[in-house]
């Protein structure tokens, strides 16, 4: 089975809606669900029909029977490829069977917060020890290696600076905001935004002066306001299409003097600041370089010095179940990718730093609401991704993604974090 990531193809005019057939060489594993014996079939059939039929849902097989205690509306168009993509590769295939368009839900988010609330209990208990059968582990070819880490993060973020700028705001800010107050629809995206980078600035205290490291540029809204603000910023990324759209802007807001975008590992950094602000990046980083990591952020600060991090996590024994499964999120949107728990990234810090862990605020609904304006947007904009090229099992995947990440946060089964931690010693 491939564990390549998917690209688009050149853009080439709008793909007609549920028409366009499924490309077998970009997509070899949506093409066709996976062979499998009609024992099999009917044995992954009878356990995935029991575990639906035990939550709060509704979920309807065509020219069959519906079960479910009632809820969100999920639409099965084809049960016996929808069964074999389950019980050939668990949740990936789940994912792959949404691709496909063998199954839709009209409140595909309700219908996926039901599953994210209940997933330690979808399989029975005596079936969990049988996991590794159809789990996948993470192919090693996506281990965070320097090389392994470039070719993981262009994969995602060097798809198109077109596509993103479909669906972010003006600001291009690709992690969580802070609003005001709920719904989301009293100020903008935007504000929010600017927002959570202020108070990640505010903790690492950049002031006029401030030399400022940052981890992970994204198109560089952080760096420009921390330029702003008069710190003298480097900021580090992957993606080459992110450092272009960075430079331009910063060329652009007239802050080049104090905005160096490189194109560097932070394990390749080796200047001395004094304060660090890294937003999202640890996702990408993998656990078996969590301590490498925070690390090169204890090397880099001077004494006295601050760092500010936003963090994505999930609960402790959530992430230690999942940590070495090859997920439908790995394989199709963050090759590599793995979410921490709050205490494996304060454990990573004790045992392998001198950083202290001066304060965490959690804050998980906020990034449900940024999801669900991003999830919107990226749907009333469909026309336009397609004329980037982006296929109809691209945008599927793609919504498939924002909406499975909205429910993750609306059910708590994900959580944010905006951590400080400071260095003992005396600021210059």
């Amino acid at each position: 089975m491939t564990t390549t990531h998917p690209r688009p193809a050149a853009p080439a005019g709008v793909t007609p809606a549920r028409s366009t057939p499924v490309d077998p060489h970009r997509w070899p594993d949506v093409a066709a669900p996976p062979r499998a014996s009609r024992i099999r079939r009917a044995a992954a059939a009878a356990v995935v029909r029991r575990a639906l039929g035990r939550l709060p849902l509704r979920v309807r097989f065509a020219g069959g029977d519906t079960v479910g205690l009632g809820g969100p509306l999920v639409e099965v168009h084809d049960p016996d490829a929808f069964h074999a993509r389950i019980g050939a590769q668990g949740l990936i295939g789940f994912g792959e069977s949404y691709m496909a368009g063998e199954w839709d839900a009209p409140d595909l988010v309700g219908a996926l917060g039901v599953l994210a609330a209940n997933a330690a209990d979808l399989v029975p208990r005596p079936l969990q020890r049988l996991r590794r059968l159809w789990h996948q582990r993470q192919p090693a070819a996506l281990r965070n290696t320097p090389e392994g880490a470039r070719s993981n993060i262009s994969s995602h973020y060097d798809l198109s600076n077109d596509l993103f700028a479909l669906f972010l705001d003006e600001t291009l800010s690709y992690s969580s905001a802070v609003f005001l107050g709920f719904p989301a629809r009293r100020e903008s995206l935007a504000a929010a935004q600017q927002r959570k980078i202020d108070r990640l600035l505010d903790l690492a205290e950049v002031h006029d002066g401030t030399r400022l490291l940052e981890i992970g540029t994204g198109w560089g809204e952080l760096a420009l306001r921390a330029a702003a603000r008069g710190a003298h910023v480097t900021s580090l990324t992957l993606s080459r299409e992110q450092r272009d759209r960075a430079l331009e802007r910063a060329r652009e807001a007239g802050l080049s003097d104090r905005v160096r975008v490189e194109l560097r590992d932070y394990r390749e950094e080796r200047g001395t600041y004094d304060a660090v602000v890294s937003v999202e990046m640890i996702e990408a980083v993998g656990a078996e370089f969590w301590p490498v990591y925070f690390r090169a952020l204890d090397d880099r600060l001077a004494p006295g010095g601050r760092a500010a991090l936003q963090a994505i996590t999930l609960p402790h024994d959530r992430m230690t179940a999942s940590r070495s499964t090859h997920t439908w999120i790995q394989k199709y949107v963050f090759p590599g990718g793995l979410i921490p728990s709050t205490e494996a990234i304060e454990t990573t810090v004790r045992d392998h730093t001198g950083l202290h862990v001066a304060r965490r605020d959690g804050f998980g609904a906020h990034y449900a609401e940024t999801l669900r304006l991003w999830r919107e947007r990226f749907t009333e904009r469909a026309a336009e991704v397609g004329a980037l090229g982006f296929d109809e099992t691209f945008r599927r995947l793609w919504t498939f993604y924002l909406a499975y990440s909205e429910a993750g946060f609306r059910a708590a089964y994900l959580d944010v974090q905006q951590y400080l931690f400071t260095k003992e010693g005396t600021a210059r």
